[in-house]
């Protein structure tokens, strides 16, 4: 009899092995939740699902995929004897799914409401999901508890915690913890000197980095990062030149370090010595930014040109903002064309800042209304796209769709600022408003509480001038209780040459060379004025001032944009 029953639990252990071993192979190869459920209901049926290994292999397997992350936590429940590794599962599968709220919750309604004892790998999981949101007080709950359950000098868990209070900003309790450790790695290391570098403490960063024995390409990185964000060029240079491997981003830290300082040629100089193969989007973007700051525009699509024959990389929306503000500026409007163009056939979504670069390209090019569909187009638009909208109408003389701009504004709930004012006024200044110049000049202090600057009092003296009412112009002017006064001075004398009021404008060329003695412009538009009223002798005196004080006018030039010409005149044709 003892030997049938042995007999007996021998064939049943055999094919209880068999099935498990079938069902874990089934389990690798299913395809899809509904396959997934055919092997779990073998799973149930052959009373495998208990079993630590299926049932982890079987969490694993839903987890692979976001959509099946919540099936997995739904079988977790009906798990009797859960363990470290499932949970460490399922919530590194909600991190990398950025769904850090279930991660959250299932760490504490179903992990610690179970009293799941934790692993060493627990809390760095833990720990990461609250320095990347923020979750102050969380995080340091979870270090009561690294240290309850007795992993307060785990290497893991200590880089954890140091990366952690780095990332709060909370540097001096991350020096404390790194300071009392046992043991120290190459983590240990880094994440401290991250940690001071991003609170611009570079003394301190390059003290621990001078102590390494060991560093590897982040260490020298994030050190040549701490001195470029200080200014420190020379200290990253050192640096750089020393360091054994780099990588493109050591090659693009030392160009953001060049753009930060405005230095062009030794931008250029690291760009060139990168490999081709190395260079990515950021670096191109890097340098066309820096010619746009410099406002080397003409540099600016000559780079964009050579970027896109290499090959290297593929613009994005970074890149497009450089090239639309190097158009609008140049008048490129062929170009601008051509940009749009991309964005469209490459699914590019318009963000504000691309968004307002294009309208404000089409604007300043003249092409007000595929500016207005671009504008209309833009899901999310910003103070800078409406006053973008006004500056463009008032640029080319259309005072009323610019004002019409701003009452469309005023509705939609956006507030005006001092930038849309100088839009409005030079709006009005182009299309000789006074009354509206006047009226919202007095709406901007009366109702926005914006106080006047220079550029909205150039835009009346301006505007009054250009009017003929530069005894008005004068008389503001007087008032004006802003730096700034050359300025204000030259657009009334601009309004004297316009309207040839030779008293005023002798009067008001006196002001601007006790103002700006090395400016010769009040003296050429004096000698204009003089020219005009046939008053010779006066115009022979003026250029003998100019000529005793050395001040000598300089060639005029004019730019023309050939292809965009031949563009229009084919249209036109």
């Amino acid at each position: 009899m003892s030997v049938r029953l042995k007999h007996a639990w021998t064939c049943t252990t055999q094919r209880t092995v068999n099935s498990k071993e079938h069902v874990l192979s089934a389990l690798e190869s299913c395809n899809g939740i509904k396959q997934f459920n055919q092997v779990h209901t073998q799973l149930i049926i052959h009373n495998l699902f208990q079993n630590s290994l299926v049932a982890s292999r079987a969490i694993k397997k839903l987890c692979s995929h976001p959509n099946t992350t919540p099936r997995a936590t739904s079988l977790f429940d009906h798990l009797h004897h859960p363990d470290a590794f499932l949970c460490n599962t399922i919530i590194r599968s909600y991190l990398r799914n950025s769904d850090y709220s279930a991660a959250f919750s299932f760490y504490y309604n179903k992990m610690i409401a179970r009293w799941v004892p934790p692993n060493h790998y627990t809390f760095p999981l833990v720990l990461k999901l609250c320095a990347d949101n923020g979750w102050q007080r969380e995080g340091e709950k979870a270090h009561a508890r690294v240290v309850k359950y007795g992993f307060e000098f785990n290497l893991f868990a200590r880089n954890s915690l140091i990366r952690m209070y780095s990332v709060f900003g909370r540097v001096n309790d991350a020096g404390l913890l790194f300071e009392s450790s046992y043991v120290l790695d190459l983590v240990s290391y880094n994440t401290m000197i991250d940690g001071y570098v991003k609170i611009g403490e570079i003394g301190c960063a390059r003290k621990l980095f001078d102590e390494m024995r060991d560093r590897d390409v982040f260490s020298w990185n994030c050190m040549i990062a701490g001195h470029v964000s200080v200014g420190d060029l020379d200290s990253a240079k050192e640096l750089f030149e020393v360091m054994p491997d780099r990588d493109v981003v050591s090659w693009n830290c030392m160009i953001d370090g060049c753009v930060r300082v405005g230095n062009v040629s030794l931008a250029l100089e690291f760009f060139n010595r990168m490999d081709g193969g190395i260079r990515n989007v950021v670096t191109w973007n890097s340098l066309l930014a820096l010619q746009v700051r410099v406002k080397n525009f003409g540099e600016c699509l000559r780079m964009f040109e050579r970027m896109m024959e290499s090959g290297e990389a593929m613009p994005n929306e970074a890149t497009l903002v450089s090239v639309l503000t190097a158009c609008a500026n140049l008048g490129k409007l062929s170009l601008g064309l051509w940009v749009h163009s991309y964005i469209k056939s490459n699914n590019i979504k318009y963000d504000v800042l691309l968004g307002t670069c294009l309208l404000t390209m089409y604007a300043k090019c003249g092409a007000m209304d595929l500016a207005r569909d671009v504008f209309v187009e833009m899901p999310v638009k910003s103070i800078v796209s409406w006053n973008s909208m006004i500056m463009g109408y008032g640029l080319h003389g259309n005072g009323d769709k610019a004002l019409e701009m701003f009452v469309e504004m005023e509705k939609v709930g956006q507030k005006p600022n001092d930038a849309t004012f100088v839009c409005v006024l030079s709006a009005c200044s182009h299309a000789g408003m006074v009354m509206e110049g006047w009226w919202y000049f007095d709406l901007m202090r009366r109702v926005y509480k914006i106080e006047p600057k220079v550029e909205h009092y150039g835009c009346m003296v301006d505007l009054l001038a250009r009017a003929g009412f530069v005894k008005n112009s004068e008389e503001l002017i007087e008032k004006v209780s802003v730096k700034g006064g050359s300025a204000l001075w030259g657009a009334l004398l601009s309004g004297c040459r316009t309207h040839l009021d030779l008293e005023l404008a002798e009067n008001v060329a006196k002001r601007l060379a006790e103002l700006e003695p090395l400016d010769i412009s009040p003296y050429i538009v004096l000698s204009d004025i003089y020219g005009a009223q046939g008053r010779w002798d006066d115009v022979e005196r003026v250029r003998l001032m100019m000529k005793e004080k050395g001040l000598q006018k300089e060639a005029a030039s004019s730019l023309i944009h050939i292809e965009d010409f031949e563009l229009k005149y084919i249209v036109n044709k």
